[in-house]
């Protein structure tokens, strides 16, 4: 039985048990994920599992409940519509409930890789072996994932979809004494990770990083690596895009105004890459313009919120929606255009501080300030403001006059996200963009690096 014909029998179910009149729909998926874990430059765990989940929502008499199950023989499906049922009659009125995603087209991105649906242990082995080979005796750790996911969806005002993605992950550290050197890719397809390539990263930041020095706390110019700016995109979807912390004015977001530099556009993308072509609720998924150079033009809405402010669904219903809000889950910052590298008679870099030509353009026009790789324990203090305190980790680096000179010990900081990319404040924008792996797959952050005129540093990471 495909997760199609597992929706529509649950739809029927719907109308048996509790009356023509309910409104019910109903997401199937399947998932497979696979997981080699390695430390100490040792594979020591490698686990797949493989899982389907039906979530039914219904309203029934003005009523809104949700149920979800794993179990799809007969018994199973008739149990969670009992029980949905059930808890439908218990609930509350709900008089904001938005209706039904009527029939639409849903158009699927067709990145399906079935190397990567299907692959074999062996096939992410060999690339952490290639990792640690490249790491050169450093002692190095991560994991590499392959994820396959297909679902369907159905409600019963007669709107069907259906979907199938893979993706492939691998993140790695390499350690040097005290230093970590980190390397990370998210990609459609496993072919498309190159683990020597990431192991080399790694171990050169690491080797860069020994012996780092303490510098004061203080507002610097940084380049941001595209992993600490995958930080910034997380933060955004959360905080900033959420339509229902916008609905809440508990968001910076204002439509319509200039708040980010001219450079910056915001896009969340999920058919760029790893995502079914529809929501929780059956909505077609595409890119929606978040920020267009430099101008907030919207948030992210599923059907309840969007009612709510008149605009409708952004293809953004997920779990929990209700609670916690709709966010963009596939932002992309869009890289500037032209030929990635440095400019011609640019200074020499330290080796593996630096590890390709995009950061390197960045780095050397910078006359002093710090070399970021990544964030880490970012938390809020503001949400209104999205002011963020959290700790720089994995390398960072002096720079002065185009050129790292010293390791720096990791800081602790304390700032603005939107002022840290309002206009004029974005310095310069890398031409290749990197995609990072959340903890979530299916979930990632696009971005090339970054060049702001100000960061603001508050003192030594264990203050």
């Amino acid at each position: 039985m495909t997760e199609l014909d597992v929706a529509g029998q649950v739809v029927e179910l719907v109308r048996r048990l509790a009356g023509p009149d309910a409104q019910a729909e109903v997401a199937v998926t399947r998932h497979d994920l696979a997981l080699t874990r390695f430390a100490n430059s040792f594979i020591h765990q490698n686990v797949a599992e493989s899982g389907i989940s039906v979530r039914l929502r219904l309203h029934v008499d003005g009523r809104t409940a949700a149920g979800g199950g794993s179990l799809v023989d007969s018994d199973g499906l008739h149990a969670l519509v009992e029980r949905t049922v059930a808890a439908a009659r218990l609930c509350p009125p709900d008089p904001a409930w938005p209706g039904l995603t009527p029939p639409m087209a849903v158009r699927s991105s067709g990145l399906l890789d079935e190397d990567t649906a299907y692959a074999e242990p062996d096939a992410r082995a060999d690339r952490v072996r290639a990792f640690v080979d490249a790491v050169g005796g450093l002692e190095a750790a991560g994991y590499c994932r392959t994820s396959y996911r297909s679902g369907a969806f159905a409600n019963s005002a007669g709107h069907t979809a259906q979907g199938r993605t893979t993706e492939a992950a691998m993140d790695g550290i390499a350690r040097a004494g005290g230093a970590d050197g980190v390397a990370r890719l998210c990609a459609d397809r496993l072919a498309d990770l190159d683990g020597a390539a990431l192991g080399t990263r790694a171990a050169g930041k690491a080797r860069a990083a020994a012996d780092p020095v303490e510098l004061p706390p203080g507002r610097y110019e940084v380049v941001l690596e595209p992993a600490a700016v995958g930080d910034l995109l997380q933060n955004f979807s959360w905080y900033g895009f959420n339509g229902k912390r916008y609905a809440e004015r508990q968001s910076f977001a204002e439509l319509g105004t200039a708040q980010f530099d001219p450079s910056v556009t915001l896009v969340d993308d999920p058919l760029h890459a790893s995502a079914l072509p529809y929501d929780l609720e059956g909505s077609a998924r595409r890119a929606l313009t978040l920020v267009e150079a430099g101008v907030t033009r919207a948030v992210a809405h599923d059907r309840r919120s969007g009612a709510e402010v008149g605009t409708g669904s952004t293809g953004h219903g997920m779990v929990g929606a209700s609670t916690f809000g709709p966010i963009p889950r596939n932002l992309r910052l869009l890289a500037a255009t032209g030929p990635v590298g440095r400019p011609d008679g640019g200074a020499e870099v330290t080796p593996g501080a630096v590890t390709d030509g995009d950061t390197a353009a960045l780095v050397a026009g910078m006359e002093r300030g710090l070399l970021v790789s990544d964030f880490w324990y970012t938390r809020v203090l503001d949400p209104k403001s999205l002011v963020i305190t959290g700790l720089t980790r994995n390398g960072v680096w002096l720079v002065e006059d185009g050129v790292p000179t010293r390791a720096v010990r990791d800081f602790r900081f304390t700032e603005s996200y939107p002022r840290a990319l309002a206009p004029g404040a974005v310095l310069g924008l890398g031409r290749r963009p990197v995609r990072q792996p959340d903890r979530l797959d299916g979930v990632w952050w696009e971005a090339p690096a970054l060049r702001l005129a100000a960061w603001n540093f508050t003192g030594g990471a264990s203050g």
